[in-house]
């Protein structure tokens, strides 16, 4: 296990788990840190199909980012100013049609923290940026809304066309990575990317760019649970991850190295066993402050989970 990391700012302060009861989402697990105050106000809360951030993400099944919560629809604007928080982001996981959980990470704002949660979609052949939330990295922001990918270009690009999860290193000097220069520049230094799937035809990309100052995760790791329909049931195989002090987590010309997850054993057996993301602190995290596993879905089937740590 990695030994306690250093205290720092990370770019995302709150992670939150929203799961339908009848017709309303109702929160069913959460990661708040010093925020109690907050915890407490989301506790109490519970959204309709189209209320809030959890529910327009619902409603519009699409992931939906809110820069700013004066004047918008946000309805724990109050409790948010209160603890200093000042953007989030909702990400909604369907199994087809069925939404299982809407996953919403909230973050502070300042002249330092830099990072980035980016939704790209697609239309009319390419990936253009839907929208996203970059703290102080403006110039990285305005270089990423005047980028577009084809199929297979860049990171988002990579994941439209494997419909899979991935995970790039060395933004800033990475020929992979498109928008390297400006990403160096900005200190941004390893990117999750990952399919959202919806009811529909439309494509969504989710994108997480980390930078070690503001780290939004000191750790990432991607599980591939299709593993379970040639393998042993109910398990998953890591693919690929990478932790900023330990280095790759995964070796390919090593098997030994294999590590499996069996269902309901830990977060990630969770998350395989009933298919709906988990937030947690405390010794399910490890050393680290937080931990969020999200899980990706493909033909209603649970396909990969992501993971990061912070």
């Amino acid at each position: 296990m990695d030994t306690v990391l250093e205290t720092s700012k990370t770019f995302v302060e709150v992670a939150e788990i929203w799961v339908p009861e009848g017709d309303r989402l109702v929160l069913s697990g959460g990661v708040y840190g010093a925020h109690a105050s907050f915890a407490e106000a989301s506790h109490r809360k519970s959204f309709a199909k189209g209320e809030g951030l959890p529910g327009k993400a619902w409603a519009e099944a699409r992931p939906v980012v809110l820069e700013q919560f004066d004047g918008s629809y946000f309805k724990r604007t109050d409790a948010a100013k209160e603890v200093g928080l000042t953007s989030a982001v909702a990400v909604p996981v369907f199994a087809g049609a069925t939404l299982k959980a809407v996953l919403v990470v909230l973050c502070a704002d300042d002249a330092t923290r830099t990072g980035a949660i980016e939704v790209w979609q697609e239309a009319d052949g390419i990936l253009t940026l839907d929208d996203g939330y970059y703290g102080a990295a403006s110039h990285f922001e305005w270089v990423s809304q005047h980028t577009q990918f084809p199929r297979g270009q860049g990171l988002p690009g990579g994941v439209w066309s494997s419909n899979t999860p991935i995970l790039m290193r060395d933004l800033g000097s990475g020929y992979r990575f498109i928008r390297s220069e400006s990403a160096g520049q900005a200190g941004l230094t390893t990117g999750l990317g990952l399919p959202v799937p919806v009811p529909g035809d439309k494509t969504y990309v989710l994108t997480l760019l980390s930078a070690k100052g503001t780290p939004i995760a000191r750790r990432f790791e991607i599980w591939d649970a299709r593993a379970a329909k040639t393998g042993p049931r109910d398990t998953a195989k890591l693919i690929d991850g990478i932790c900023e002090r330990g280095g790759p987590l995964w070796d390919p010309d090593n098997a030994g190295n294999e590590r499996v997850a069996h269902a309901w054993e830990g977060p990630i057996g969770r998350v395989l066993g009933a298919g709906l993301p988990v937030a947690e602190t405390g010794a399910a995290a490890g050393a680290y402050a937080m931990m969020v596993a999200l899980p990706v879905h493909r033909g209603g089937e649970l396909a990969h989970v992501v993971a990061w740590y912070c």
